[in-house]
């Protein structure tokens, strides 16, 4: 029998039970706030507000904020490193970065206040997971720049936890620091984990079996289909964390173990919006566009309108009072367009973990022979499937081939390859090889 979990509502923050009017009546004052700030503050975004002929007091409603312009990671780069900020150097307690593919970081920064909500609200994240103070918690997400590691790490502190700092990497030390430890969460990206359940199967050890009960999952899309992996694997709750670093880092939304229905936005901090990925255009609550969003509460380095360039919809509430937010279905920036066809990572996903015998690691490798894009999957089997006949495996190559084409559209060669073949990753895992020349 699944466990029932609930979350006593003496622990809860009286605005996770707020009323919707008490909710957007804070939100409007935070809002006001924040564009009156980077106005004063940021000469960005007083450039686009006057090029846009709108102004902080233009803001009466939450609606208005759809007549203020966006703000995308380009901006973020042309105002490297510190254009952006809204505070003087000296009040910026902290600085991260995420990679950048033009060899240009994005930065942001952090003041004393804004450490102490971020912590906060990843506290609130994990006692939504199913944490509790006094709970063990293993962090394998990456420490340094990556927000991940730190953000985890103050969080978990805050909630009043035990923290592993373990970082990633050294998958034999992290199966050994949990089998000595014995703590009850680990923090990780969902495919770093599955590569920690390999090392406990590899050395013999059942996975079910551990310490942990909860996996508290981000930093990278995954799907339900890797969720019921999982925790049918490892024998625990495997809840979702959503965050960004150009928004804070981890804790911008959080899933609760109770419903696991979509991470919660904490809409007292974050102002979410859908809009239609090429025209713009705010799309009510339930239909799939570009998720955005507007900071309410971030002193050193506010975002107005900022493009994440996430797919997903916006759902109502169920075990908070804040609205929740769909799987991440794909990116708008790496879509994969295959002879006119968008293709999502996760929709292969999806096939490859349908098929009992392959391992849910793979990798989409793109490449253009001629005028022609194409597509080949690489996956591999389970380790308990190494015996396989060729001919098995060419009858699993066809099914996967055959499934592709009819649920997502487009025509792809599949290997199947011995288990352990497909690269393994640290941290975020490279779903997608794209070998096509740049335009």
């Amino acid at each position: 029998m699944p466990v029932v979990h609930t979350t006593p509502t003496d622990l809860l923050d009286p605005i996770e039970k707020a009323s919707r009017d008490e909710i957007t009546a804070l939100q409007i004052q935070r809002l006001k706030a924040t564009l009156h700030h980077v106005y004063q503050n940021v000469p960005h975004y007083r450039q686009t507000f006057d090029a846009m002929g709108v102004h902080p007091d233009d803001l009466k409603t939450l609606q208005d904020l759809a007549k203020f312009p966006f703000t995308s990671k380009k901006d973020l780069r042309d105002n490297y490193p510190f254009g952006l900020f809204a505070v003087p150097q000296e009040q910026v307690a902290r600085i991260h970065a995420s990679s950048g593919t033009t060899g240009k970081p994005t930065v942001v920064g952090y003041t004393a206040s804004d450490i102490s909500h971020w912590a906060d609200l990843v506290a609130r994240s994990i006692r939504a997971a199913g944490g509790r103070k006094g709970d063990m918690i293993h962090v394998s997400y990456g420490y340094g720049l990556f927000t991940g590691g730190l953000g985890a790490h103050y969080g978990a502190e805050r909630l009043g936890c035990t923290v592993i700092p373990m970082s990633g990497g050294q998958t034999e030390k992290q199966v050994q620091l949990i089998q000595d430890f014995k703590p009850r969460i680990i923090m990780v990206t969902p495919s770093y984990m599955q590569v920690i359940i390999e090392e406990f199967v590899r050395q013999g050890i059942d996975p079910r079996a551990t310490s942990l009960k909860i996996g508290i999952f981000g930093a990278e899309p995954w799907t339900e289909a890797m969720r019921r992996e999982i925790e049918a694997s490892a024998a625990m709750d495997a809840v979702d964390i959503y965050g960004l670093s150009e928004v804070m880092g981890p804790g911008v939304a959080s899933e609760c173990v109770e419903s696991k229905d979509g991470p919660v936005i904490w809409e007292d901090h974050f102002y979410p919006e859908i809009i239609h990925p090429e025209t713009g255009e705010l799309l009510p609550d339930g239909e799939v566009g570009e998720l955005v969003f507007t900071s309410l509460t971030k002193e050193a380095f506010p975002v107005i309108r900022y493009r994440t360039r996430d797919l997903t919809r916006l759902l109502p509430p169920t075990s908070r009072a804040f609205r929740r937010m769909g799987k991440i279905v794909g990116r708008s920036d790496d879509m994969l367009i295959i002879r006119g066809v968008n293709v999502f990572p996760t929709q292969i996903e999806e096939l490859v973990l349908k098929h009992g015998k392959l391992s849910a690691l793979y990798q989409i490798v793109v490449t253009r022979e001629g005028l022609l894009d194409e597509v080949e999957v690489l996956t591999e089997l389970q380790p308990a499937e190494a015996h396989l006949s060729a001919s098995d495996i060419s009858e699993i190559r066809h099914w996967l081939q055959g499934r592709i084409k009819t649920m997502v559209g487009i025509s792809a060669r599949v290997k199947v390859l011995p288990p352990n073949s497909v690269e393994r990753s640290l941290g975020k895992s490279r779903r997608v090889i794209d070998q096509r020349p740049k335009v």
